[in-house]
């Protein structure tokens, strides 16, 4: 049943910030991959900062469309300059949508990096027709990057052993433990070619975010010990369901199968947890796809951004 008296508003506390979680792992099942971001993603957001405050930016970044019950039917999130995310409760989704898009068209758009020009971008998987459809009748142009979610289901009766190669070690990322932190964050910039990452930061993250389990959080760690590989496997229990996130090795430690030796010892955790799916965010990397179709992951779903010119 909808509701004709939904109204909007900004962003305002701590409480918001899990209404929204929880909105995102209670639609998986009603909404399929990629529709609204995974919590985890929200974790992150929310808990990957080095104080651990809550982001100051949200009310202006934020809007939020409450029932006359005061239920979350949908948040809309400017998520980096000219870029927005829409997460809705698919129960609610016709009355909505077309209100959420005019707000990010009225607080989104950014200038372009190269042109200079205000403009607006999304995110949007083919198979979302809808989504598509309105964002064309916006003057919105399908571009050719974007995304792909891989899946597979964990039915076969066993998970191949795939030891860690010759003289690295199999560990378990400790957030209490400030050296692990830090190398943790030192993987992090290497492997994703960033400078961001500090321990504090990562520490505050292991610390409270709700979806950090250690058991969970694998490295590999070389000889020399520093971290070479890491693997961290987000259990969502609600869904019955896993996803990969992140999935990395530092440049010096490649094409020795640490990932993947990781991938499956995670896969055996969260199978003995109760998962029954699991899937992984990536692009059209060659080499990244080769691996996931080796390991059974046959199922893909392919995003592109959507970008409007003002």
């Amino acid at each position: 049943m909808t509701d004709s008296t939904i109204h909007s508003r900004p962003f305002q506390d701590e409480q918001d910030f899990w209404h929204i979680r929880e909105l995102s792992i209670q639609s998986y099942a009603f909404t399929g991959l990629g529709f609204n971001w995974d919590f985890r993603r929200w974790d992150g957001s929310r808990f990957h900062n080095p104080t651990g405050e809550l982001n100051p930016n949200w009310p202006k970044t934020i809007q939020l469309w409450i029932t006359s019950g005061d239920h979350l039917a949908g948040a809309a999130n400017l998520d980096g300059p000219g870029w927005f995310s829409l997460q809705i409760n698919p129960v609610y989704r016709a009355e909505i949508e077309e209100s959420m898009l005019d707000w990010v068209e009225e607080h989104g758009p950014a200038p372009d990096n190269e042109t200079g020009q205000p403009t607006l971008q999304t995110e949007v998987f083919d198979h979302d027709c809808v989504r598509r459809r309105l964002l064309e009748a916006r003057g919105f142009k399908m571009l050719d990057d974007g995304g792909v979610i891989r899946r597979m289901y964990l039915v076969a009766p066993s998970i191949p052993e795939a030891p860690l190669a010759e003289g690295y070690t199999l560990a378990e990322v400790n957030p209490h433990d400030l050296h692990d932190c830090q190398r943790m964050a030192d993987l992090l910039n290497a492997a994703f070619n960033r400078t961001k990452h500090n321990a504090l930061e990562f520490q505050q993250f292991g610390l409270h975010a709700p979806s950090y389990r250690q058991d969970l959080h694998l490295v590999a760690v070389a000889p020399d010990g520093s971290y070479a590989a890491h693997v961290a496997a987000i259990f969502d229990s609600y869904n019955h369901r896993a996803i990969y996130e992140p999935v990395c090795t530092h440049p010096d430690h490649r094409r020795k199968n640490l990932a993947q030796s990781l991938m499956y010892e995670a896969m055996r955790r969260v199978k003995a947890l109760g998962a029954i799916q699991i899937t992984v965010d990536t692009g059209d990397m060659i080499p990244a796809n080769k691996l996931y179709d080796s390991m059974g992951f046959t199922e893909a779903y392919k995003s592109h951004v959507w970008k409007k010119t003002y």
